[in-house]
């Protein structure tokens, strides 16, 4: 029997640099920004996170799929990621919980995967260059084509996508004899925020990204949860309008990334495009109220300005820091009961070190509870 050549791919970036490699997953073409996780596991957390959706992920990590694909391992009901770029693409794996290879993974999801790149040459250009669009195809190699094709990608700066990943109805989550009530905004959440809260005896109910301050008061929450998600923040005028409510309302409120961003909007602090983001689950952070120091998950392509953050420093305190580059990673409201970090404290995948931030707020519910009752 003749053994079959496998399929070759290309990817083509923004600025005209090509890279050829080989086809997996679904044969097709893709597009969308292209980035970058320097995580080591984890892999299918990512993928069906909804805060990549829209961009086409390169692992940095030599081998996926070596440890197969369970459905206990997502965090939404579907992969979010445009397309994967990776360079070894293994197929075989060994560990009994998983229950499928990531080739079928990927069929399953119709999802285009290019490997067998050096993947630390386009990290490194990404890196130089910063965030671009990208295309990758394994049904047409014509790189004249594709380029012109990739033309027509709208840029991510400006781009509202939390509402395509966020739930059409509410529903709830969580212990039903819950003494604590969570409204969450949902812009792209991850179920392990959903269990974080739970397992600390809160019930959340998820409410769409477009919901209206006034139907989400109805549920009488205790608190108000913003969540991650994709896109550009500052074209989220709907959800600033609506945590501006929240807030004169005085109510509790937690944000974790697009969150984090959302609430510095509403506080009149303007975000902006990162060169190219921080993704990964290495990334050391700075407690300044602590002074203690945490390795964390991150996702975001956009942060808050700093300057603007110190020009309101009687509103806003400073909360956490990164210590790679010194961009903001949490933030607190000096007269209101409101807090958030740019980074993922559920870290999934991820180290735990960032976990109390779910403590803290159930602190300052509970705290502005008491405050209510006396």
């Amino acid at each position: 029997m003749k053994e079959t050549l496998p399929k070759k791919a290309v990817l083509v970036l923004e600025d005209g640099t090509v890279f050829e490699g080989l086809a997996a997953g679904k044969i097709g073409t893709t597009a969308g920004e292209i980035c970058f996780n320097t995580g080591m596991t984890g892999y299918q957390e990512v993928f069906t996170d909804p805060s990549y959706f829209g961009q086409v992920m390169v692992t940095t990590n030599a081998h996926i799929g070596n440890y197969g694909t369970s459905e206990n391992d997502t965090e939404s009901n579907k992969m979010q990621i445009a397309g994967l770029v990776c360079k070894n693409f293994t197929n075989k794996f060994s560990r009994e919980m998983a229950d499928a290879a990531i080739q079928e993974y990927f069929e399953n999801h119709n999802m285009v995967v290019i490997h067998q790149l050096d993947t630390r040459a386009i990290v490194k250009h990404i890196r130089d260059k910063g965030a671009m669009n990208c295309i990758i195809s394994s049904e047409e190699l014509d790189v004249n084509k594709l380029k012109k094709e990739l033309k027509e990608v709208p840029s991510m700066a400006g781009l509202e996508l939390a509402s395509k990943v966020s739930t059409d109805s509410a529903y709830e989550f969580g212990p039903e004899d819950a003494s604590i009530k969570i409204a969450a905004l949902d812009f792209g959440i991850k179920q392990n925020i959903l269990r974080c809260f739970a397992d600390r005896g809160c019930k959340v109910k998820v409410f769409p990204a477009k919901t209206s301050f006034e139907e989400l008061r109805l549920y009488n929450a205790d608190g108000y949860f913003l969540s991650n998600g994709p896109g550009d923040p500052s074209a989220m005028d709907y959800a600033v309008q609506t945590i501006k409510k929240i807030l004169e309302a005085n109510a509790p409120v937690f944000g974790i990334c697009l969150g984090h961003q959302l609430l510095a909007l509403a506080n009149d602090v303007e975000t902006y495009k990162m060169h190219n983001g921080h993704r990964g689950i290495n990334h050391p952070v700075k407690n300044l109220i602590s002074g203690k120091s945490e390795i964390t998950s991150q996702n975001h392509g956009f942060g808050v300005k700093a300057d603007d953050i110190r020009r309101k420093s009687d509103e806003i305190q400073i909360t956490h820091v990164n210590l790679n580059d010194e961009t903001i990673e949490g933030i607190k409201l000096v007269n209101k009961p409101a807090m958030s970090v740019q980074y993922h404290p559920e870290s999934s995948p991820g180290p735990h070190d960032s976990r109390y931030l779910f403590d803290e707020f159930i602190q300052l519910i509970k705290a502005h509870k008491m405050e209510l009752v006396n």
